[in-house]
C-alpha cells in the first residue's frame, strides 16, 4: 500500500495535467518569470491548493480505509459466526452420532447376552429332556417289572387315571360355574322381582294380590275335584292359584294380575252359587266372567269420564281406565286416583286462567299406563303417553302424561298442573292407607332424632315425611357447613330410619336483623 507522505511533486505534477488540476497546473504553472509577483503569489496558492487536494486526498483514503477494514471485519464476523454455526451443527451431529453408536452397542451387547442366555437355556432343556427321557425310561421298565403289564397296557391305565382325574376336576369346576351362576341368577331374579312388585303397588302387594272367598266344608272336595282336577283346570284357565286349607272355612285366589283376579273371584263365586262343579263348568264360568268384566270396565271408564265430563274419548281409553279401578298403588284406587287428579287439575287450571276441560282430561288420562305397563316396555308415564298418542290425544295431553313424573321435563304449564295436582291427590291425608298412628310415631321419632344434634334449633316434617326442613343455628353454621350437615343428616336417616319414597332434607340458616325505631 502506497503511504501518502511517500508522494513526491515529480510524480504528482504529471498527474495534475488533466481537468481541473491540469487548468490549475496550467494557470499556476506557466513559465513565468521566477521572480515576478504574480509568480511567487500563484506559486503560493498553488502549494495551498495541493496542500488542501492532499489533506481531502488523505480525509478521502482515510475514509475509504475505514469502510474496507469495518467491511473486511463485518465479513471476518460473518464467516466466523457461519463456521460458528456449522461447527455447532457438526457438533450435534457428531453427538448424536456417538449415541446412537453407544445405543447400537448396548442393544448389541444385550442382543448378544440374551443370545447366551437362550443358548444356555437351550442347553439346560436339552439336559433336563435327555434325564427326563432316561427317567421315564426307567420308570417304564420298573414299572413293567413289578406290574407285569407292558408299555400300552401301562399307557392305557394312565390314560384312565388322567381322564378320572379331569372328570373330579371338570365335575368341581362345574359346580363353582353353577353355584356362581345361581348367585347371579338369584341377584337379577331379585331386581327383577323387585322391579315388577313397584309396577304393581309397592310394599303392600301382598295384602292386595290376594282375594280370600268364604266357602262351606263340603264345598272343598268339589273346587279339588278327583285327583285335584278340577282346581288344575281352574288355575289353568283363570292364570291364578287357589289357596285352600291354608285359611279355614276360605278358599284364597291369588294373582299379580288385578283384572285375571277379579276374573277368577268372579267365576268362582258362580261356580259356589251353582254347586256344580267340573272342568266344563269351570270353562264356562270363566269365559262369562270374562265378558261380564270386559262390560263392567267400560262401565267404570265412561262413569270416571262422566263424572269429569268429558266426552270423545277412545273406547279403548274408557277401557283402560275402567282396567284402573281394579289397580291400586300404595292401597290407593288408581281409578280413584286420576278423578280426583283431574279434579284438582280443572280447579287450578280455572283458576289460572287456562282450559279447564283440557286440564280434567289430562289428569283423568295421567295414570293410564298403569292399566297396560305389563304389556309394554319402560315405565306407566311412557306406556300412558304412547297410548293417548296412539288413540288421537292432543300434542299437551300426551306430553303433560309422560311428564307428570319428572321423566322428561315440564315444558308446559299443563304439564306443571298435572304433576301437582298428582303430588296433592297422592300425598293427601288418608289418600294412601296406612296406620296413622304408626306414621306419627315415626315422624316424631325422626324429629326427635335430629333435634339431638348441637347446630339444630328445630326440626319440622312435611308432607308426610317426605321433606325435613331443619333450622340450624346461624352462628354455628356458615353456607359450607349447611351443604356438610345436610349430608350428613340424609346418611343418619337412611341409616336409621326405612320410607317408601326419597326423604328430601333442606338446612335452614335463618337471619335477624334487629332494627329500633325512634
Amino acid at each position: 500500500m502506497i503511504q501518502l507522505a511517500e508522494i513526491s511533486w515529480e510524480w504528482l505534477l504529471p498527474l495534475l495535467t488533466g481537468g481541473t488540476a491540469g487548468a490549475l497546473a496550467s494557470k499556476y504553472l506557466a513559465p513565468k518569470p521566477e521572480n515576478s509577483a504574480a509568480y511567487l503569489s500563484a506559486k503560493e496558492n498553488l502549494e495551498l491548493e495541493l496542500q488542501e487536494s492532499e489533506e481531502q486526498i488523505k480525509r478521502e483514503y482515510k475514509e475509504l480505509e475505514q469502510d474496507l477494514k469495518s467491511t473486511i471485519k463485518e465479513a471476518e464476523r460473518e464467516r466466523k459466526s457461519a463456521l460458528k454455526v456449522r461447527e455447532d451443527t457438526i457438533t450435534e451431529h457428531s453427538e448424536r452420532l456417538d449415541q446412537r453408536e453407544r445405543e447400537i452397542t448396548r442393544r448389541d451387547k444385550e442382543l448378544n447376552r440374551q443370545e447366551r442366555d437362550l443358548t444356555k437355556r437351550e442347553r439346560q432343556l436339552d439336559q433336563q429332556k435327555t434325564r427326563l427321557e432316561s427317567q421315564v425310561t426307567e420308570a417304564e421298565e420298573l414299572l413293567a417289572a413289578r406290574s407285569g403289564l407292558t408299555r400300552e397296557e401301562a399307557k392305557a391305565q394312565l390314560m384312565l387315571d388322567l381322564e378320572r382325574q379331569a372328570k373330579l376336576e371338570a365335575v368341581d369346576k362345574i359346580r363353582q360355574i353353577e353355584e356362581t351362576s345361581k348367585s347371579i341368577a338369584e341377584e337379577q331374579a331379585r331386581a327383577l322381582i323387585a322391579q315388577s312388585v313397584q309396577r304393581y303397588a309397592g310394599e303392600h302387594i301382598a295384602e292386595h294380590a290376594t282375594i280370600s272367598i268364604p266357602i262351606k266344608e263340603n264345598q272343598t272336595g268339589k273346587i279339588i275335584g278327583r285327583e285335584g282336577r278340577n282346581i288344575r283346570a281352574f288355575s289353568q284357565l283363570s292364570g291364578c292359584d287357589l289357596l285352600i286349607d291354608d285359611t279355614p272355612g276360605a278358599v284364597v285366589i291369588s294373582c299379580f294380575n288385578p283384572i285375571r283376579r277379579e276374573i277368577a273371584k268372579r267365576a268362582l263365586e258362580r261356580l259356589l252359587l251353582d254347586g256344580r262343579i267340573n272342568i266344563a263348568r269351570i270353562e264356562e264360568s270363566i269365559r262369562r266372567s270374562e265378558s261380564e268384566l270386559e262390560t263392567l270396565t267400560r262401565q267404570y271408564g265412561e262413569s270416571a269420564a262422566l263424572e269429569l265430563e268429558i266426552s270423545g274419548l277412545h273406547p279403548e281409553l274408557l277401557k283402560l281406565l275402567g282396567r284402573l279401578h281394579f289397580t291400586t298403588s300404595f292401597a290407593q284406587n288408581v281409578l280413584q286416583h286420576s278423578v280426583e287428579v283431574g279434579a284438582i287439575a280443572g280447579m287450578i287450571a280455572a283458576e289460572l286462567g287456562l282450559k279447564p276441560k283440557q286440564a280434567r282430561r289430562a289428569g283423568l288420562l295421567h295414570d293410564i299406563g298403569k292399566a297396560a305397563d305389563q304389556l309394554v316396555d319402560g315405565d306407566h308415564a311412557e306406556a300412558g303417553s304412547a297410548l293417548c298418542k296412539k288413540y288421537g290425544e292432543a300434542k299437551a295431553i300426551v306430553t303433560a302424561v309422560s311428564a307428570h313424573h319428572d321423566e322428561e321435563g315440564q315444558s308446559s304449564l299443563l304439564a306443571q298442573i298435572i304433576a301437582a295436582a298428582n303430588i296433592l291427590s297422592s300425598a293427601r291425608p288418608g289418600a294412601r292407607r296406612a296406620a296413622l298412628a304408626a306414621q306419627l310415631q315415626r315422624l316424631e321419632a325422626l324429629e326427635e332424632f335430629i333435634q339431638e344434634l348441637d347446630p339444630v334449633e328445630k326440626v319440622f316434617a312435611f308432607k308426610a315425611g317426605q321433606e325435613l326442613r331443619v333450622v340450624v343455628d346461624n352462628a354455628k353454621v356458615d353456607d359450607q357447613s349447611a351443604v356438610v350437615l345436610a349430608r350428613d343428616l340424609a346418611q343418619r336417616i337412611e341409616e336409621e330410619f326405612s320410607f317408601e319414597e326419597d326423604v328430601k332434607v333442606m338446612v335452614i340458616r335463618p337471619t335477624r336483623v334487629v332494627s329500633y325505631a325512634r
